[in-house]
């Protein structure tokens, strides 16, 4: 995406959504140019920087984010990154200016963020961060809160690919090396790596016999997790398992693997509606079940009732079809 200047006016409250619609929420978003307003009129304001609403996992972080804040009489305001690290910083920079009570932000680029946080800091705004951490991921822990931040707020991307990797043990062949292909998020995104190591940790730990032979991005969307798996399929179509880093992805992928006719097994990361509907059909084997909605109010609460555990998370099992009702889909 090429960046342009945006104006400050643009992130004004222009709109009014009604609280518990995610269509809402990105309808109004992108009438607005990226700002909407959402709670109570009047209350304290917060604000929410997200990686881009037409994501729907961060649609369901400030649906979360927007329902805690009507609850508490107060007003969210959420300004739409649209996947641009630019515009993410000019955002924040303008709830600094409008002295928000507190910004949440969910950063496309968790290295950069370190410097949202200490210019926050400066300024006396609290922040807090969900979704992703602040810091460079291949060496922080996510427990270990940047300093500055009033909280995080996410699930352990690591345990999310541990999770994913123990069904993933139990799915594959014994008598011989089995053969994965992961499928990728988009690059620069610290899940991409984290979700990765956590995976080949829990093969490791349950003594797998495998071998990664392929890995490509698919975007975080189902076109190019359909696209990827296509490719790698063409070149190397006798895969045993394909991991693909979150649902949207693992859904395309079943498309690309019931057209090669190939009986490569199917884990993907989220609890997305879709990939739940795919398991109970039997398109895909397994994900592991997140709760955006929940990772908004997290963060809307350490910013609104500071104080407490600075890393907020919750359980993130994963299902298959079997147990798949204990995930319910809030994306």
């Amino acid at each position: 995406m090429r960046w342009r200047p945006i104006p400050l006016a643009m992130t004004a409250l222009v709109a009014i959504v009604a609280s518990g619609s995610l269509i809402g929420v990105r309808t109004a978003a992108r009438a607005a140019n990226g700002s909407v307003a959402v709670g109570a009129a009047g209350g304290p304001r917060y604000g929410l920087s997200t990686v881009g609403l037409s994501y729907p996992f961060a649609a369901a972080i400030a649906k979360g984010f927007g329902d805690a804040a009507a609850r508490a009489g107060a007003t969210a305001v959420i300004l739409d990154a649209k996947g641009d690290v630019q515009k993410q910083a000019n955002d924040i920079d303008d709830l600094i200016a409008q002295r928000v009570a507190g910004i949440a932000v969910m950063p496309l680029d968790s290295v950069v963020a370190q410097g949202w946080v200490q210019r926050a800091g400066r300024a006396g705004v609290p922040i807090a961060a969900v979704a992703a951490l602040v810091g460079d991921p291949r060496t922080r822990r996510v427990e270990d809160v940047y300093p500055g931040l009033v909280a995080l707020a996410s699930q352990d991307e690591v345990a999310a690919g541990r999770s994913a990797g123990q069904l993933a043990a139990r799915l594959l062949p014994k008598d011989r090396p089995a053969r994965i292909a992961i499928i990728e998020g988009a690059a620069g995104f610290p899940e991409v790596e984290q979700r990765a190591r956590g995976f080949r940790q829990a093969l490791d730990a349950a003594g797998a016999h495998y071998a990664i032979v392929a890995a490509q991005p698919g975007n975080w969307t189902s076109e190019g997790g359909e696209a990827a798996c296509q490719n790698i399929l063409a070149a190397q179509p006798g895969i045993d398992l394909f991991y693909n880093e979150a649902d949207d992805m693992v859904v395309g992928c079943a498309r690309a693997v019931r057209a090669a006719g190939s009986k490569a097994r199917l884990i993907g990361v989220g609890g997305s509606k879709l990939a739940i509907a795919s398991i109970k059909a039997g398109a895909v084997d397994g994900t592991v079940c997140f709760k955006p909605e929940a990772l908004g109010a997290l963060a809307f609460q350490a910013l609104a009732s500071p104080g407490g555990d600075r890393f907020r998370t919750y359980p993130i099992p994963a299902v298959t079809r079997a147990t798949v009702q204990q995930c319910v889909g809030q994306w």
